[in-house]
């Protein structure tokens, strides 16, 4: 609808709506025919609805980086909205909640839409640096004995499921010069960045980039980790992946499927080349020497983490239906600041994470899932290592995201003003510093995971040593699996007595083990697909003083050397002390020793509480360590810490073992609301393989939280229903409604598949709307002011915004035409200097409630 064009007596402005033409500055006001009420006062959140969506407009363009950009209903996930090409503007087609009635958006945890102040937080001052740690047996970060070659490889495209576009094939190969035999392969995989830039001007996310903008190379960020491992004889190839990062905002899994996909493509032409495909290899394959695929390590960055996490899920279990053969062997992953919104490691291979002290991306470390969640999976026999990296930022790791070394815009994702992490202060890492460090315990784990030198293996499984090569860097491990004896991990039986309590590691309840305001941010209680706000499964022991742990059953450490504790004290303490102790089922105890811990340094704009670990001897007469019963701890120091778990150690680091596990699947089901009644219907959740085992379900309730249950896994394929009542009416709603429904692993099986649900598409038409002048003409100084009528109520809080445009005759209003207080509001700007308003870009906007009769709406001219 065109209400045609106006002018006022002021001169030329014009402002248009979504669907027509305004000749005012001002929020518009709605109104429909049922009832008369005032506006309700509520922020200016910049939600509008068009076009059958919810659109967010940001002031300026968000940094493009791997952390989700989130809708958000008070605490209700709504959905995560696809981004515009340069990341400003925002669209959510469906949303977890009906009738969202406070939208906020948040990346990371931490709100976008507003100013936020840090999260509040007792912190104890920050301590004096601690002692570098004592150097490893053997320094990964050594340059080998051959020289390099490397250069470029582009292969047709290829479709892949979800994504519209196709996928390119294009990667840089660094490999060894005149290196004997079959040599290992290393394959990187960068995260999500921006995919086109204007040399010297701005970044977007589109695919293929737009005429005058040329692809973002970020495979190319990793060679200085390329040429290490090449001049120590490993073919490494990094791909490049920017159609899965223009096109994954709207999926599900944010892009994790088809990463896997992608990588395994990549090595499927690999195989070949190092079979009977070699003559058709290019040019910079045939110069390299040919590639082992029996033993290949997997890095990934932030998304790309995540996705190499899922190739090696999917390589030891297929995706129903595909028709990829598995012709590799993944025996290591390392994982740069990942994300793990689907918290589903592969549990069968070795893998190491870096978590960076300075992320300003996936600022809560959502990673240190890649161990946590391992935990009772499968065999247990691989190592899952965590790497804590103090003073180093998310996106440093990668030089084409380096401000000063890349080719694209690049930028510090830690915000400023830090005594710990701004660029600058003692505490953070320079860009080579950070890139030497993670090019260093890159090479460890390709020592370790598939060279198979076990000396490596005390920089990466929490013994306390460092890299020289990796020096200034602070890194600081603690692990889980390998050669470890489960001894205490705490779920819901666990008996605890004295000064140790268990507590809930993801809740809002009294029982959380963190003050529940922060504990979502924090590396060990990150929820499930950043919504899950209850998991019963995830426990730990909160110890105030002197307490007992006990695990339902007797446990055998005859054999292990130490006891290994994962323990969190407080941020900037120092020289907590822990005296442990244990008993048989004889009741003969004996005293482990005392053991002391520093906390991490942090702010209040850090994750500070994170597990590390600790090892006392155990004794070799006393006590039966056959029929270990129970553990003790006495606290000392700060009064307060917590227990992740304790484990029987030993050195070395055995065969994994893998199991190709059971899959569990969750399926998507697109349904019509319609017009009345209320219908049940079934989304299917599949299980197919050769294991038997449990997972547990996470079922929508409609209103922002979710319902469980476990789930049985027999040998064999079987499907599980989840039923879900949907009650049609004929009220226009914006909104495809998703009930969503994820799967986790528990013990015997891998959720892959793990995000699905019932999509409801809403059928009704959309209520037809009227713009009728009050006052259209005033002289300066005046208000001018039109009514906005729907011509029925709706089901959800309706917002619209006007956008001002150039007058095609006249003088045009300028920036300091109309009041500061309005231009600030609606802006985000400084009137001054002058000029012309349509291209300040301002969006005003007025919102009206289901139902609400709003009478006339008013805008300020000066």
């Amino acid at each position: 609808m065109d209400t045609g064009d106006r002018k006022d007596e002021t001169g030329g402005i014009h402002l248009r709506s979504l669907t027509w033409a305004l000749p005012v500055l001002l929020a518009i006001g709605l109104a429909t025919p049922a009832q008369a009420a005032q506006p309700p006062t509520r922020e200016k959140s910049g939600f509008i609805v068009q076009d059958g969506t919810l659109v967010w407009r940001a002031p300026k363009p968000l940094p493009i980086g791997d952390a989700a950009v989130e809708f958000w209903d008070g605490d209700r996930l709504l959905g995560r909205p696809r981004a515009s090409f340069d990341h400003r503007t925002f669209t959510l087609d469906d949303t977890t909640v009906a009738n969202p009635q406070a939208p906020q958006v948040r990346v990371g945890g931490k709100r976008v839409d507003v100013e936020e102040k840090p999260r509040p937080r007792a912190l104890a001052p920050m301590q004096a640096p601690a002692a570098p740690l004592p150097a490893a047996q053997v320094d990964p970060g050594t340059p080998g004995p051959f020289k390099t070659t490397s250069g470029e490889y582009t292969l047709d495209p290829v479709t892949l499921p979800n994504y519209p576009t196709s996928v390119e094939m294009q990667a840089l190969v660094v490999a060894p010069v005149n290196a004997p035999g079959k040599r290992l392969l290393a394959l990187f995989l960068h995260g999500r960045h921006g995919t086109c830039y204007i040399p010297g001007g701005a970044e977007g996310l589109s695919w293929p980039c737009p005429q005058g903008m040329k692809p973002t190379p970020s495979h190319k960020g990793y060679q200085q980790a390329q040429q290490l491992l090449a001049s120590q004889g490993y073919v490494t190839v990094s791909i490049s992946a920017n159609s899965i990062n223009a096109q994954d905002g709207g999926i599900m899994d944010a892009g994790s499927q088809g990463r896997s996909s992608l990588v395994r493509q990549h090595l499927s032409r690999w195989a070949d080349w190092a079979d009977t495909g070699r003559g058709s290899a290019p040019e910079i394959v045939k110069a390299a020497p040919v590639a082992d695929l029996s033993n290949v390590l997997l890095m990934g960055h932030s998304r790309g983490g995540e996705g190499v996490n899922r190739s090696a899920v999917d390589s030891l279990s297929p995706p129903p239906g595909e028709n990829l053969p598995t012709r590799w062997n993944i025996r290591g992953l390392v994982l740069i600041g990942p994300t793990a919104f689907g918290q589903n490691p592969a549990a069968d291979v070795h893998a190491v994470t870096f978590l960076p002290g300075c992320d300003g991306d996936v600022s809560d470390l959502q990673g240190q899932e890649y161990a946590d969640a391992s935990r009772g999976v499968s065999r247990g026999k691989a190592l899952h290592s965590s790497l804590y990296f103090a003073g180093a930022n998310h996106n440093f790791f990668n030089t084409e995201w380096t401000p000063g070394q890349a080719e694209a815009p690049a930028y510090d994702d830690f915000p400023g003003g830090d005594a710990v992490c701004s660029e600058g202060t003692p505490t953070r890492l320079t860009p080579a510093q950070q890139q030497t460090a993670g090019a260093t315990y890159i090479a460890a784990a390709a020592r370790l995971f598939i060279g198979g030198d076990q000396r490596v293996l005390p920089l990466v499984d929490g013994t306390g040593v460092r890299a020289p090569s990796a020096d200034p860097a602070r890194v600081i491990s603690q692990a889980v699996g390998g050669a470890r004896v489960p001894f205490v991990v705490p779920e819901n039986t666990t008996q605890v007595s004295g000064g140790a309590k268990l507590c809930k590691l993801v809740t809002m309840g009294a029982d959380s083990c963190f003050d529940p305001a922060i504990a979502q941010f924090e590396p060990h209680s990150t929820r499930l697909q950043g919504s899950v706000s209850e998991d019963p499964d995830r426990v730990a022991v909160t110890l105030a003083g002197s307490g007992a742990v006990r695990p339902a059953n007797t446990v055998s450490l005859a054999g292990s050397r130490n006891l290994a504790l994962r323990l969190i004290v407080p941020p900037n303490t120092k020289d907590n002390q822990f005296a442990v102790a244990i008993t048989d089922s004889n009741g003969r105890k004996a005293q482990l020793g005392t053991v002391k811990l520093d906390g991490l340094t942090a702010t209040e704009k850090m994750v500070s509480l994170w597990a590390q670990e600790v090892r006392v001897p155990l004794p070799v007469y006393g006590i039966d360590l056959r029929q270990v019963a129970s553990l003790e701890i006495v606290p000392s120091g700060t009064g307060q810490a917590w227990l992740m778990d304790a484990y029987g150690w030993n050195t070395g680091l055995p065969e994994p073992e893998p199991v190709a596990l059971s899959r569990v699947d969750v399926s998507d089901l697109f349904v019509p609301e319609g017009d009345s009644g209320t219908r049940t219907f079934q989304v299917k959740v599949t299980a197919s393989g050769n294991t038997a085992g449990t997972a547990r379900l996470f079922v929508s309730d409609g209103a922002g939280g979710y319902t469980t249950r476990v789930i049985t896994v027999q040998p064999g394929q079987q499907t599980v229903d989840v039923p879900f009542a949907i009650t049609g009416d004929t009220k226009w709603d914006p909104f495809s409604i998703r009930r969503s429904v994820f799967a986790k692993a528990l013990h015997g099986v891998v959720a892959a598949d793990y995000a699905g649900g019932l999509i409801v598409q809403n059928d009704d038409p959309e209520p037809a709307i009227t713009v009728t002048p009050i006052t259209d003409k005033v002289t300066e100084g005046g208000t001018l002011a039109w009514r906005v009528t729907l011509a029925a109520p709706m089901d959800f809080l309706y917002a619209q915004r006007v956008q001002v445009v150039a007058p095609a005759s006249g003088t045009e209003l300028s920036s300091t035409d109309v009041s500061t207080e309005w231009f600030a509001q609606w802006s985000g700007q400084n009137p001054q200097p002058s000029r012309p308003l349509s291209g300040t870009d301002p969006h005003p906007h007025r919102a009206a409630d289901r139902g609400l009769h709003h009478p006339d709406c008013r805008g300020q001219c000066r």
